[in-house]
């Protein structure tokens, strides 16, 4: 199992989707990288020899990948939240910020729903 960028990338799957694995490495970046290191993209990972692998490794450090992307991720919403533009509270509120409806979906972002009780009719 080849280790690049702190990850373990799964050895027997084809250089381009393993290399997916890395976060901050799509499947054009993944083509990218291994065309600059010269390494066919049909070849497997376990078919990789020792200059492969350093050519690759190599490659990926041009780009910023793994903890460096997350945080600086995550320092751009701490950012909107901050100066509380509309996607900062919207991120804050835990609920879709690119202009989807709330009324029906976005589950994902709301989470599990939270029932509540109708209101008992009076009695004479």
């Amino acid at each position: 199992m080849a280790r690049i960028a702190g990850v373990d990338i799964p050895k027997n799957k084809r250089g381009v989707i393993a290399l997916t694995y890395i976060f901050g490495l799509g499947k054009s970046r993944a083509i990218e990288i291994l065309e600059k290191a010269q390494v066919s993209q049909d070849k497997k990972v376990q078919d990789w020899n020792d200059a492969e692998i350093g050519a690759i490794r190599e490659a990926v450090s041009a780009f910023k990948i793994e903890g460096e992307l997350r945080s600086e991720v995550s320092l751009n919403i701490k950012r909107l939240m901050d100066i509380g533009c509309y996607r900062g509270i919207r991120h804050r509120s835990g609920l879709p910020l690119r202009g989807q409806r709330t009324k029906n979906n976005s589950r994902t972002r709301k989470g599990k729903r939270k029932t509540v009780a109708n209101k008992k009719k009076a009695t004479k």
